[in-house]
């Protein structure tokens, strides 16, 4: 059986709200919605490999059509396929993609490629008749575990937000089954934020735990002051202090915060996880990695991410990534992650579960739907189905 990628569609979308963290607003933010298409029928349907990009960074649409979409359909159809013949190497795919760039240099480029390397692995489980998660188990000599945690993400600074409604939305979580909800910081002052901690505190009381993310909003001096006032806390996490690259800030932090904290997800590659790890003072025994598959080069390579963290003596169950999508969720349950973050009420419909999936005791379980799912969340398939239409 021949395979090949016939075309690579791309549309920028937008997933606007006026909620802000501690750094940006998301008035304007859009996201690339890619649909690469396959001559591979199955079951009467051409297979329609589906990947997007997570929130917080914007859609790619100039970097696909205009440089990586056009390396994908201009490699030799032979070049990308796998030892068998009968589906698509997704490394050798990525490997066209970056072909003739320079090392380095991060920037929006990893996640155009990973936008577009997402729908790559979507159509080669698809050609497999498999979901993903069991198909990168398999590959993987491990034993997949359909049962992912999730935590809901929330609690932004919104326009007329008191307490009183943070509250209410926390509540909210809990309802749908949650037990970790996070909430932003760093957005108003310390003495604000303190009362914002204590209102969702005794609100969810002994039936959850509470995260704090700061979105990379301090200087040391504030991480710290921060730090001294969160240890009185019992947080699940104290995540992204300080700007993501600043090694020295997050392990700089350690000597004040003992209890967990959590960054990574604006680190863009395996090198810049290496250096979290050498460098950013994280402790294997207690803190979590947030790298996120959508917006560093994809799963190709979170996979040599994960290598890094395996050889620095890291378990892949430290990894919790950034983004809410159903790709992450697929990688937890393949590959032994930690879990998943969720957004219940944000970035929709591209983030969530398909269709049915619920939240039981802060875990879902992942339904065997052939690929990433994708299909299984009709709000969503509408917008993929009319992008391959």
């Amino acid at each position: 059986m021949s395979v090949r990628i016939v075309d690579i569609r791309e549309i920028t979308k937008p997933i606007a709200s006026p909620i802000r963290n501690a750094y940006i607003d998301f008035t304007k933010m859009t996201t690339s919605l890619v649909a690469v298409v396959t001559d591979v029928v199955r079951d009467g349907k051409r297979v329609v490999g589906y990947g997007f990009n997570s929130n917080g960074r914007y859609g790619q649409g100039g970097l696909i059509r205009e440089r990586f979409a056009s390396r994908l359909l201009e490699a030799d159809p032979k070049m990308l396929l796998d030892a068998s013949g009968d589906n698509i190497d997704p490394d050798k795919a990525w490997a066209a993609l970056m072909s003739n760039e320079k090392p380095g240099g991060h920037g929006e480029r990893s996640v155009a490629v990973g936008t577009i390397d997402m729908a790559i692995w979507d159509a080669v489980a698809k050609i497999a008749g498999k979901p993903l998660f069991r198909l990168l188990a398999e590959r993987h000599n491990r034993a997949a575990d359909p049962r992912v945690f999730v935590y809901a993400a929330g609690g932004y600074y919104y326009p007329g937000k008191d307490n009183s409604a943070l509250r209410a939305e926390m509540r909210g979580y809990l309802d749908r089954g949650y037990t970790v909800v996070k909430m932003k910081i760093g957005g108003a002052s310390l003495g604000d934020d303190r009362e914002r901690i204590e209102a969702v505190l005794k609100e969810i009381g002994s039936q959850a735990q509470l995260a704090v993310d700061a979105n990379g909003r301090f200087d040391l001096e504030a991480a710290i002051a921060y730090a001294k006032m969160l240890r009185e806390y019992p947080l699940f996490w104290y995540e992204e202090a300080g700007d993501p690259l600043d090694y020295h800030l997050q392990a700089s932090l350690a000597e004040f915060y003992p209890r967990p904290m959590a960054t990574g997800e604006n680190l863009f590659s395996h090198h810049d996880a290496r250096n979290l790890i050498r460098y950013g003072g994280m402790r294997p025994d207690r803190d979590w990695l947030q790298f996120d598959c959508a917006l560093s080069y994809g799963l190709c390579e979170y996979l040599r991410t994960l290598d890094v963290l395996k050889t620095h003596g890291w378990s892949p169950s430290r990894c919790i990534p950034h983004g809410g999508h159903q790709m992450s969720l697929n990688i937890a349950a393949g590959l032994g992650l930690g879990g998943n973050e969720s957004y219940p009420d944000l970035f929709q419909p591209y983030g969530g579960f398909p269709d049915g999936v619920r939240v039981e005791n802060g875990h879902i379980t992942m339904p065997d739907l052939p690929g990433i799912g994708f299909e299984g969340k009709s709000d969503l398939y509408r917008e993929m189905k009319a992008l391959a239409d």
